[in-house]
């Protein structure tokens, strides 16, 4: 089991690394929008790549950084019902959950994904819209994220076995999830009122 902890310590440092990076493309995401938005009103120009190019850069965040937050335990789930649950069945329910939906859904859409991207990349397949940006890149971002994905859903499985047997203790057993955090907010004032 050690070895498996230390396979699952280098994906959540790999997938953790990989994330921070790619967060920046929000950034350029939102100076492409910022200059698309003023050559188009200034100056009555616009193009099709710019708008693409966004997308791009939002999927690219969206497909890369989604085993950065499996990895946190920030995916959407209903928190306030999960954290009224005994820890045990918590553990149980992320079992059952990454082994019979994640770990089958990532595998799935990896074996459709690459031949998509492949059969793309083959062709240099470009945008049907005119001045639009080659396909092939966004499309393999496809791959590359549900290959972190089902890297991390392995890694998640790892420790909560690990964490079920009592050889590591939960990492996230007093997390507090903003959405707790402002219900908590919400209560206490109301309380106060």
């Amino acid at each position: 089991m050690r070895a498996l902890l230390r396979l699952s310590g280098v994906i959540d440092a790999i997938n953790t690394q990989i994330g921070k990076w790619v967060a920046w493309a929000i950034l350029a995401a939102v100076a492409v929008s910022a200059v698309n938005a003023t050559v188009r009103k200034v100056f009555d120009m616009s193009s099709n790549s710019w708008l693409e190019l966004q997308w791009v850069l939002f999927s690219a965040v969206f497909l890369l950084c989604a085993s950065w937050t499996l990895r946190d335990n920030e995916h959407i789930r209903i928190d306030i019902v999960n954290n009224q649950l005994p820890r045990g069945l918590r553990n149980t329910i992320e079992l059952v959950g990454h082994t019979f939906f994640l770990l089958p859904l990532t595998i799935v859409v990896l074996v459709t994904g690459i031949p998509f991207f492949t059969e793309s990349f083959a062709i240099n397949e470009q945008s049907a819209s005119a001045g639009g940006l080659p396909q092939w890149p966004a499309k393999s971002l496809i791959m590359i994220g549900f290959a972190m994905l089902l890297a991390q859903c392995i890694s998640e499985l790892i420790k909560r076995v690990a964490i079920i047997q009592g050889l590591i203790p939960d990492p996230h057993a007093t997390q507090v999830h903003a959405l707790e955090a402002e219900v908590e907010h919400v209560v206490e004032a109301m309380r106060k009122d």
